[in-house]
């Protein structure tokens, strides 16, 4: 139990020059406000719910395009440390009480100590960030299926709606599940946020005044960039639930 997750934050990743600018449009569409800045450059912020717990937070990076990454606070997060390195992790920083880790794959995660955070954000106007979509190479979608399943054992693993999906649900309470998505090609492991919506559309158009624009679009999914030129998914799943209307929606 000392390992297990008991709260789970979906880090959103920009380039710091875009920082101001992520943090403007993800308060907007989440109905949060910002903490304080921390960081030597100020570039880490904790987007705050009136009357529930923190479960995003937004970090301004120097290299890369940035994209999105999972923090797991703990009881114990060495135990969490040992046991990612054991399924074949690796330590990318070890500050003492967190630490940065890198599945076998190649995507980042967290682990921290748990703060007693236990209260789950409401759904915003139709629709609620609650999923991390990890994109893995195929050479690579087996290993991170495994890594993830062994290292989250209170998680429901689940095969998804299409060949290409596996989904983690976390249990009751927690407010960011993990979907697992095997791309057509060989390229680095990416992940991105995913938002659940009562109707794409009309949550799609209310994106599009906030300055973000439709990408691509699939039966049951718009593939959206933020006005930093981030990635991100509106899917059709209940956002109370997180779970599909129907069969075939995307990340079921």
């Amino acid at each position: 139990m000392s390992r297990q997750a008991l709260w789970t934050y979906a880090f959103i990743d920009r380039p710091i020059e875009s920082f101001t600018a992520a943090c403007e449009f993800w308060t907007a569409v989440t109905g949060t406000h910002l903490s304080e800045l921390r960081g030597e450059q100020k570039e880490f912020t904790t987007l705050l719910h009136d009357g529930a717990d923190a479960c995003i937070k937004v970090q301004g990076i120097t290299s890369g395009p940035g994209g999105a990454h999972l923090d797991f606070p703990v009881a114990d997060e060495r135990e969490f440390m040992r046991s990612a390195v054991a399924l074949g992790a690796e330590v990318v920083a070890d500050h003492g009480t967190w630490a940065v880790l890198r599945s076998p794959g190649g995507q980042q995660l967290c682990t921290m100590p748990w703060r007693a955070e236990a209260t789950r954000p409401p759904v915003v106007r139709g629709s609620r960030l609650d999923q991390v979509c990890i994109d893995i190479a195929p050479s690579a979608y087996d290993a991170e299926v495994a890594f993830w399943s062994a290292l989250l054992p209170q998680w429901q693993s689940r095969a998804g709606s299409l060949p290409e999906f596996h989904v983690l649900t976390p249990p009751v309470g927690l407010p960011i599940r993990i979907l697992l998505q095997r791309l057509d090609e060989d390229r680095p492991t990416t992940a991105h946020l995913d938002l659940a919506c009562t109707d794409i559309e009309a949550t799609r158009t209310a994106h599009e005044r906030l300055g973000a624009r439709p990408v691509a679009r699939g039966t049951h999914w718009t593939v959206m960039q933020d006005p930093t030129g981030g990635t991100y998914c509106l899917t059709g799943r209940d956002p109370q639930t997180g779970g599909l209307p129907a069969q075939g929606a995307r990340g079921s």
